[in-house]
């Protein structure tokens, strides 16, 4: 299970302009912003961009300064796999150390929507063990208790952070991700090809095939 909300695109308008600052060619210079507050790339614009994407990372600086940011809820495992792109990223995540307790365990906390039937009644009875130590805690505020919550908690946990990247990693991620085994994956690279402009950035080839 992953879910991606309120995402947010910023700074198309300088990173084109600064892509122009090379030749000093700020005079063909034709995007602008629709009536609902849009950036729409104009012509001369779009295809600039589009050329120096082509030409590859050392000439399209500007795709870093194309900022994402986004909330996205997904199990523990996922963001573990995330959590090798350290390069243009942050993110501010909810605190496993210091909220763990502090609502009870569910069912809809953790990601179970590919497990079988037996899976899910494992899983249930670690729910059951996982709330009872939660109320032992919350009367005793034993450590102990509280660590063995921590290392009994199963991968599938689902964790929300906001992240923001810009739009040269999301590149990186979505062409060695795309074809990966956990759907997870599948569905962000989908939010990838869904933002602003990316298709006709990184995806000119296969666009020219169809």
């Amino acid at each position: 299970m992953i879910k991606i909300e309120r995402t947010s695109v910023m700074n198309f308008d300088n990173a084109m302009r600064g892509a122009r600052n090379p030749l000093n060619s700020w005079g063909r210079y034709d995007s602008y912003y629709d009536d609902e507050g849009n950036f729409v790339f104009g012509e001369n614009d779009l295809s600039l961009a589009k050329r120096l994407c082509k030409a590859g990372t050392d000439h399209r600086k500007f795709i870093r300064m194309i900022m994402v940011s986004v909330d996205v809820t997904a199990p523990m495992y996922w963001w573990k796999e995330y959590d090798t792109y350290k390069v243009a990223t942050v993110a501010n995540s909810t605190s496993t150390m210091h909220k763990i307790t502090s609502k009870p365990f569910e069912l809809s906390d953790f990601s179970v929507d590919h497990m079988n039937d037996e899976g899910i009644k494992a899983m249930e009875a670690v729910i059951e063990t996982l709330e009872k130590l939660r109320l032992e805690y919350l009367e005793t505020k034993d450590k102990t208790i509280w660590y063995t919550i921590i290392q009994l908690l199963p991968s599938s946990y689902n964790q929300m952070r906001t992240c923001t990247l810009n739009y040269e990693t999301l590149c990186s991620i979505y062409y060695a991700r795309r074809n990966h085994k956990l759907d997870e994956w599948h569905t962000y690279c989908d939010w990838i090809l869904g933002l602003p402009y990316f298709k006709e950035f990184f995806l000119q080839e296969e666009e020219n095939e169809t």
